[in-house]
């Protein structure tokens, strides 16, 4: 509970002082279970629950994950540099992420609204992936893996650290997959190879990164390109034909924080960032090559102020700029040419927000926040957050916490219009989507190596925007849904001296429409978690074990079942000197399970992976 994050608030607090009910995960959490993506670690978390589509892997918290939604109703960051896109909104989470899972030192998971601080996108929550510093490295560092279905992963990096915080980290990684053939029954004619998608479930990724910092001074660059089949036909895509997307994201991030007195710190983040997508694929009789993508280059700053002159008060005043130069989307046929979509946009956003920490008596501490934005696409939007924290004890917290958010339309939701069978029509007039929120958390220190955390929440959302199929048979985006969630999460952490650590959470929540009560798709009434990591002979080895279970799930017609998965990691730093090996075999079981499509396909549920192996050597020089 003591343990220090910036996320919630922009300045460094204790999880048990933050206004939100905090998760973190460390670099060693992502060790000892075998975690490959971002997706793999934010599945263990109270609350949240992931879908994979075998093409993109969404998020889901507290009984929301919409169909045909982007995970844009999470706000994702890189070292506090917001990552969603500009087209899509889009926070990548697979092996879409643009950072390789070893260079990260922490994982913060602030859940709940976050517009307060970081304006649109925060509807659900706020994921901040902080990096590794040089000196976590220390030195060359050389990783391997092979797997199973093909899959090969290879990194090599480099960390330094001087003098005066002078520090250094560059890292090259790459994966591929092969892959399996995958039986979809929807598709099982002779004509469609018997349902049978042969050879088209592979991934591929590269990715670099690079971080200088100098006292106050950092500047960190990464590139990120991966490139996977499509083996599920969406968009009534032919069937067991070739058809991949690629995605690529580019960024450069410089921040400087400098003490202008020992009561007034000024903190700026200047960054740029490109994310290009394209997707081919074969379409119609006779078939068609058509070739989809996008182009976004967005840039910004932001400047904030901290204040802690005013007795019993931390203030922090800030202002943010965004401009989204291109939010341009194109789709055309390849051969014969014909172009059919060729839209250019640009948009503008600035942001003023205010924080203050009050410490009142009686051991009460508030926390009111206040955001203004101002968008091209959607006008004015006001965002406050209020957190009333009390400390009867040192070993208990009680938050009681408010708040309201906003997500904009993205340009995909306003302009994508492809006519046609499969096509979509753009909703320019689609307005903001808002969620007002309210908290109460409880944590209990259970000594100095334990604690126990109780939230009850209540989120009431409006003018949802949501992928509906039009009479004339196309899809678009439209306002049109309210929905309520209520539910209540248990949680608790414990660490056994210095060598084993349990990690246990239950989600109890259900989300309905707010005009028909009905339950929401892809909504799970139960989630259930457990993580245990233990040594073994006599420290020589450690085992990561977890579990994780959902019940079941509406889809757009039936729905999946609910399933328990268990993942088991094995590794030791004493097998091969500077080395470290591990072992690890991912749904143990071989649970055949799947997840809801969205409405864009023929398939009503996605099967999900069966059981895989991997085996991973990590070098130090």
């Amino acid at each position: 509970m003591q343990v220090k994050v910036r996320t919630a608030s922009l300045f460094s607090q204790s999880v048990a002082d933050a206004p939100a009910a905090v998760v973190v995960l460390t670099a060693k959490d992502i060790q000892a279970f075998g975690w490959r993506t971002l997706a793999d670690a934010l599945g263990s978390l109270p609350g949240v629950y992931t879908t994979y589509d075998r093409t993109y892997s969404y998020l889901g918290a507290r009984g929301f994950q919409r169909p045909g939604d982007y995970n844009s109703r999470f706000l994702l960051l890189i070292d506090g540099m917001r990552v969603n896109d500009s087209v899509f909104d889009q926070a990548p989470i697979g092996d879409d992420f643009p950072l390789d899972m070893d260079l990260v030192e922490r994982i913060e998971y602030v859940p709940g609204p976050g517009s307060a601080i970081y304006g649109s996108n925060a509807l659900f929550g706020v994921i901040n992936v902080v990096t590794k510093k040089g000196s976590d490295v220390n030195g060359a560092q050389a990783a391997a893996s092979v797997g199973s279905f093909g899959e090969k992963r290879a990194r090599a990096t480099y960390g330094w650290h001087g003098e005066r915080g002078a520090d250094l980290v560059l890292s090259a990684s790459s994966y591929v997959r092969n892959g399996q053939d995958l039986y979809y029954p929807e598709f099982a004619t002779p004509d469609q190879n018997n349902g049978i998608a042969q050879g088209l479930d592979y991934d591929r990724a590269q990715q670099l990164f690079a971080k200088f910092a100098y006292e106050g001074f950092r500047i960190s660059a990464g590139y990120g390109n991966r490139t996977k089949g499509v083996p599920t036909a969406p968009y009534q895509a032919l069937f067991n034909a070739p058809q991949s997307t690629t995605d690529t994201h580019s960024f450069i991030d410089a921040t400087y924080s400098h003490a202008i007195a020992s009561e007034l710190e000024i903190a700026s983040e200047v960054y740029w960032e490109r994310y290009d997508y394209h997707s081919v694929g074969l379409f119609g009789a006779p078939p068609l090559a058509n070739f989809d993508g996008d182009k976004a280059i967005w840039y910004g700053a932001d400047v904030h102020a901290t204040l802690t002159s005013v007795p019993r008060n931390k203030l922090v005043f800030g202002v943010s700029a965004m401009r989204d130069a291109r939010r341009n989307q194109f789709n055309y046929n390849i051969d014969p040419y014909q172009q059919i979509l060729d839209d250019r946009r640009s948009s503008n956003s600035i942001g003023v927000y205010a924080e203050d920490e009050i410490q009142l008596p009686w051991r009460f501490t508030l926390n009111a926040g206040l955001r203004v934005d101002r968008e091209s696409a959607s006008g004015t939007n006001v965002s406050p957050r209020l957190a009333l924290n009390y400390k009867p004890t040192d070993a208990d917290t009680f938050k009681l916490l408010y708040g309201q958010a906003y997500r904009a339309p993205n340009a995909y939701e306003l302009y994508y219009t492809i006519l046609g069978a499969g096509g979509q029509l753009g909703n320019p007039s689609l307005k903001p989507e808002r969620i007002t929120t309210t908290e109460f958390v409880y944590d209990r220190a259970l000594g100095e190596n334990a604690h126990a955390t109780v939230s009850l929440f209540h989120y009431d959302a409006r003018d949802l925007i949501t992928e509906t199929l039009d009479p004339s048979g196309l899809y678009v985006f439209d306002n049109v849904a309210r929905a309520e969630a209520r539910g209540i999460e248990l949680a608790y952490e414990q660490h056994i001296a210095s060598f084993a650590t349990i990690r246990a959470s239950y989600s109890w929540q259900i989300a309905r429409d707010g005009e028909t009560g009905a339950v929401l798709q892809n909504s799970p009434r139960h989630l259930g978690k457990l993580n245990v990591t233990v040594p073994l002979f006599h420290h020589a080895a450690r085992l990561g074990a977890e579990v994780r279970c959902e019940s079941a799930r509406l889809a757009e017609a039936g729905s999946a079942a609910g399933f328990c998965l268990g993942n088991v990691t094995i590794g030791s730093e004493r097998l091969i000197p500077h080395a470290d090996v591990s072992f690890s075999v991912y749904n143990v079981t071989d649970k055949r399970y799947a997840d809801p499509a969205g409405p864009n396909f023929t398939q009503n549920v996605i099967p999900q992976q069966s059981r895989t192996l991997l085996l991973k050597l990590v070098y130090g020089f």
